[in-house]
């Protein structure tokens, strides 16, 4: 088309426009003109009923969903516009573990008890953790209709369980101005006895020589490091065990030292191919990860219990936000500018 031909069709518009602003005193649409909706609003009413009882439903699904109801066939396009319409939006889920009410009210009673420790005890427990890393990740995607805002409303958070799967099982634990080298399982189920022989003895006995009397071992209830002989080994060596609140990973800082640890690897470049580079990354990633980001995690422990307690008991205060946190001498704002510069500021304030 030629600039001369888009002028004319230009000036036919406005034209027409001028026009129907002198007859009408308006440029809007007339009601009933152009096509008309595929839906009525009783549809669109019940587009948004079925989308809010079944949140993961696709576009798909709801469009075939109302025409066996009324016959209406629809694409899941206009599916999504009608939806949209109505403020739900896809978005991938939030994810969380099964937590029953007996375990909320065990960790609720948990963090209080824990909320008030001091640096000097929180500096004697050594926290430790298992992780997966897989050469392949899983990068399926699955949506739920929502609307804004409404991210950790329970009818939006998908249940998963991350036990499931992994290539390379690792352990390693994390304290003030410390840490245990990353300990890689060989392949093979980790029993009660690979614990006591891979970890409690090579490594857990070392670090309580080292603390002294007043150290804490802090592992979860994962079924190896509850086994009788475990139990026998720590009671032998004068080791105490920290109660640990089931399903509560997101309690322990060392979480967001994995999460660190995985992102480092994901940016390698060439990433690793084999389960041997994957090894070497990983030993290597983890002696490069800052202490001084394993020291800012733990030296907020305390200020992460606290806004725990306000999540589960809301009755009993609100969300503390850093600012509050470095008012209320929490932390301070030295940590705060370190948790930012490691680029985790979100990840520790959020659980």
């Amino acid at each position: 088309m030629s600039n001369h031909q888009r002028l004319d069709d230009g000036m036919s518009v406005v034209c027409n426009l001028w026009k129907q602003f002198q007859d009408t005193g308006s440029i809007e649409r007339k009601p009933g003109q152009g096509r008309p909706r595929a839906t009525t609003a009783t549809e669109d009413r019940y587009l948004s009923i079925i989308a809010k009882h079944n949140r993961g439903a696709t576009a798909s699904q709801l469009s075939r969903d109302l025409y066996a109801a009324t016959g209406t066939r629809v694409s899941r396009v206009t599916v999504s516009k009608r939806l949209h319409e109505t403020g739900l939006f896809a978005r991938r889920p939030a994810v969380c573990v099964p937590l029953t009410s007996t375990n909320r009210i065990i960790r609720l009673a948990w963090c209080r008890e824990h909320r008030d420790w001091s640096m000097d005890q929180w500096a004697t427990v050594l926290l430790t953790d298992e992780s997966r890393f897989s050469l392949n990740t899983d990068s399926r995607r699955m949506f739920t209709w929502r609307e804004p805002g409404t991210r950790y409303l329970p009818s939006n958070v998908r249940e998963i369980d991350h036990y499931g799967g992994g290539v390379l099982m690792v352990w390693a634990g994390i304290m003030l101005d410390g840490r245990t080298p990353l300990h890689i399982f060989e392949r093979g189920t980790v029993t009660g006895v690979r614990y006591k022989d891979e970890i409690l003895e090579p490594y857990i006995r070392l670090f309580k020589g080292a603390v002294g009397p007043e150290f804490i071992l802090m592992d979860d209830n994962a079924r190896p490091h509850r086994a009788l002989l475990v139990g026998e080994f720590l009671e032998s060596e004068d080791i105490r065990r920290m109660d640990w609140p089931a399903r509560s990973p997101h309690l322990n800082p060392i979480e967001h030292v994995w999460d660190t640890l995985g992102r480092a690897i994901a940016t390698r470049n060439p990433p690793p191919r084999t389960i041997q580079e994957m090894k070497a990354a990983l030993l290597n990633e983890w002696d490069q990860l800052p202490q001084e980001m394993i020291n800012c995690l733990i030296s907020i422990q305390s200020s992460v219990l606290i806004r725990c307690v306000a999540d589960i008991n809301p009755s009993r205060g609100t969300k503390v936000s850093p600012k509050e946190k470095v008012k209320h001498g929490c932390i301070t704002k030295k940590v705060v500018k370190l948790a930012t510069a490691i680029n985790d500021y979100e990840k520790i304030f959020k659980l």
